[in-house]
């Protein structure tokens, strides 16, 4: 089969939601281009060099790699398209670091596509380690190029979780609950904690533990082991008493906590919060 009857056609991955099978071939990438130098665009470059591959780059969107293997496009989601033509004809393997945008968003590049979207955030300045561990969403449009892209995880420490297309949305919805939306949730948590008397900086310095144990918690027990309170204690006279005191310090928040409130007596077993 040649190249145009493969193209932009993802490779399926059914049976293989989780990590890859062994068979999977993993092509070796002497030389990698990254184009954006963000936030990930620079902590991908730094580790794929501490990793032994490479690297060009990070390079300006604007700029056009030459001699290397694989273009890897660290750029926001609307700009892929944009830069897939900037690189087009520089690599016969393109690939893109969402874990949104499908594989067709590469086809102004016409290389074959792939994808690596890394479980893990980037605030800046993060060392090449801040990879290790994490898992990581891959596809590809061949199995060269799924090859690829779980090449370029495997040697960042990643583990390598191949998605079908279809299922991208789910999963990057997922991602962002976990973790983009905890952020908010602690900031209300701080907004909340102004009423005893604690500035931000205080609140984060209490409220973290917490917060670190209950993820870890969550992670080896599950959510419903690792919920405590009042809720799972089924202790409403308390947890009305947290409600006035939303109501009072922040009523802007009470929709929010009475919307958490239900969704947590509904995970503990018990009857919604009215």
């Amino acid at each position: 089969m040649d190249r145009q009857d493969t193209e932009h056609r993802p490779v399926s991955t059914s049976n293989r939601i989780g990590t890859l099978d062994t068979d999977t071939a993993y092509p070796t990438l002497a030389r990698v281009a990254v184009i954006g130098a963000g936030r990930l665009g620079t902590a991908m470059s730094a580790a794929l060099e501490a990793a032994g591959v490479e690297v060009e780059g990070p390079l300006a969107r604007c700029e056009r790699p030459s001699g290397v293997d694989a273009a890897l496009l660290c750029v926001p989601d609307a700009e892929i398209g944009a830069a897939a033509a900037t690189v087009a004809g520089s690599a016969r393997l393109v690939g893109h670091t969402s874990g949104a945008t499908p594989l067709s968003a590469l086809a102004p590049a016409g290389g074959m596509a792939f994808s690596v979207h890394p479980l893990q955030t980037f605030a800046g300045g993060e060392g090449p380690g801040r990879f290790q561990g994490a898992g990581c969403a891959v596809a590809g449009e061949s199995e060269e190029a799924l090859g690829a892209a779980s090449y370029l995880a495997r040697r960042l420490g990643m583990t390598a979780l191949a998605i079908e297309e279809s299922q991208r949305g789910a999963y990057h919805a997922a991602a962002s609950i976990a973790s983009n939306f905890l952020v908010p949730l602690q900031a209300a948590a701080e907004q909340v904690a102004a009423g005893a008397g604690l500035e931000p900086s205080q609140a984060r310095v209490l409220l973290a533990p917490l917060v670190r144990s209950t993820v870890e918690n969550w992670a080896a027990l599950g959510p419903e082991r690792a919920l405590t309170g009042p809720i799972a204690r089924g202790d409403r006279a308390t947890v009305g008493l947290q409600r006035e005191a939303v109501a009072d310090v922040a009523p802007e928040l009470l929709a929010l906590f009475d919307s958490l409130a239900e969704r947590t007596w509904t995970l503990a077993g018990a009857e919604a919060l009215s």
